[in-house]
C-alpha cells in the first residue's frame, strides 16, 4: 500500500508561525498609499523570506491564511480575489526562489537580481492581473478602480520585497554555512 506524504511537521509549524507574523505585519505595519484599500505592506517582504526557506506551498499557505485572517478581522469579511492573488504570489515566488537556491549560504548579487526580477513578475501576475480581473468578474467592481489599486499594489509590493525582502534574505544567508565549505581536518 502506497503511503501518502503530506506536509512535514516543520512545514506545518512554519505555516502557522509564518501566517501569524504575516497577519501582524499586514494589520499593524501597513503604510497608506492614498489609494483606497491599498497600502505598503512589509508582510510581503516577510513572505519572500518564508518562501525562500520553506518553499512555494508554505509561502502560498502563509499568504492565504494571513491575508484572509486580516480581512476577516479588519473588515468583517474576506475579499477572496485578493487573498487568492496573495497566495498565488507566494506560490510563484516560492517556485522561483526554490530554483535560485537563495538560502544555502551562497547568495550572490546575480541571485539577488534574479530574485527581484522574479518577484516583480510574481507581483505583476498577482496584483496587476489576477486581483483586478477577479474583482471585475466576481465582485463587479469598476475596472479603473481595481486596476489602479492593482498597479499601485504591484509597485509598492515590489519595493517592499526588493528592499526589505532582499535585506532579510541577506541577513538569513549570513547565518547559513555555504555548502561544501566545511572540510574535514587531517
Amino acid at each position: 500500500m502506497k503511503q501518502h506524504k503530506g506536509l512535514s511537521t516543520r512545514s506545518v509549524v512554519a505555516t502557522g508561525i509564518g501566517a501569524a507574523v504575516f497577519l501582524i505585519l499586514f494589520k499593524f505595519v501597513a503604510i497608506p498609499t492614498g489609494i483606497p484599500n491599498t497600502q505598503i505592506n512589509v508582510a510581503e517582504a516577510w513572505l519572500s523570506l518564508i518562501t525562500a526557506i520553506f518553499g512555494p506551498i508554505v509561502g502560498g499557505l502563509v499568504a492565504f491564511i494571513g491575508h484572509a485572517l486580516n480581512d476577516a478581522i479588519s473588515y468583517g469579511s474576506v475579499w477572496w480575489t485578493w487573498v487568492i492573488a496573495d497566495a498565488l504570489f507566494g506560490v510563484i515566488l516560492g517556485l522561483a526562489v526554490q530554483k535560485l537556491k537563495l538560502t544555502n549560504g551562497d547568495l550572490t548579487t546575480k541571485k539577488l537580481i534574479a530574485f527581484n526580477i522574479w518577484q516583480l513578475l510574481a507581483n505583476i501576475v498577482a496584483w496587476s492581473i489576477i486581483a483586478p480581473l477577479g474583482d471585475i468578474l466576481i465582485y463587479s467592481e469598476p475596472a479603473t478602480k481595481v486596476f489602479l489599486q492593482g498597479f499601485v499594489s504591484t509597485g509598492v509590493n515590489f519595493l517592499s520585497v526588493a528592499i526589505l525582502g532582499s535585506l532579510l534574505l541577506v541577513a538569513y544567508n549570513k547565518t547559513q554555512v555555504k555548502q561544501g565549505s566545511l572540510k574535514e581536518k587531517d
